[in-house]
């Protein structure tokens, strides 16, 4: 990803909190010979050895599950809060722009057994059941429904490499207060959010 060294963010805690609290990526691969993206939760996680991985899963029915190789790089596209900014706001003419916070996430996949993409699973649905008023548990289904295990492909991304951009109207210090009020007249949630990180 292109990253002006204005904008670049290389605090590993930070980037590796947003990735937590923003698990639902892209992971992008080559398949049959041309880019192939699919949305879907991609979760950090630290392995016994120390390192860091995503783990998630894909169905066997999607032709990237079968392209999962240890010899393809792949790129995980996590996307936080975006907005436009306004040139109205700035104290000198130039022109408007867009303000986001974005991280992408290299690495190689290894496929994960059946056993261990249950555990993955058991872990994802825990986690975001945790705020749910009835939180159900995959402990609690049937043999019959978690059958539906066997359609899926799980996989842990050992990664080798992280690009994290985070663009916050860094080069107009000046016209930082205007910015933020600008977007604080605004009601959608990422114009709020991008105003508090400025």
């Amino acid at each position: 990803m292109y990253i002006p060294h204005h904008y670049e963010n290389t605090n590993v805690d930070e980037i590796k909190a947003f990735v937590k609290e923003n698990g639902f990526g892209i992971l992008v691969n080559q398949t049959d010979g041309k880019p192939w993206a699919t949305h879907i939760p991609l979760e950090l996680e630290q392995g016994p050895d120390g390192k860091d991985y995503l783990v998630g899963h894909l169905a066997k029915s999607n032709p990237q599950s079968k392209t999962l190789t240890e010899n393809q790089e792949i790129l995980c596209i996590f996307n936080g809060p975006h907005t436009y900014i306004s040139a109205s706001w700035y104290n000198s003419e130039e022109v408007p722009t867009w303000d986001y916070i974005a991280v992408h996430v290299y690495g190689k996949p290894q496929l994960m057994s059946e056993a261990e993409t249950m555990e993955s699973l058991h872990r994802l649905v825990d986690k975001y059941e945790e705020q749910s008023e009835n939180p159900i548990s995959l402990h609690d289904m049937s043999p019959k429904t978690l059958r539906q295990v066997k359609g899926v492909v799980g996989f842990k991304i050992a990664i080798s490499k992280i690009q994290a951009a985070y663009k916050l109207s860094q080069t107009r210090p000046e016209d930082h207060e205007n910015i933020k009020a600008g977007l604080r007249k605004r009601k959608d949630a990422n114009s709020q959010d991008i105003a508090e990180r400025i």
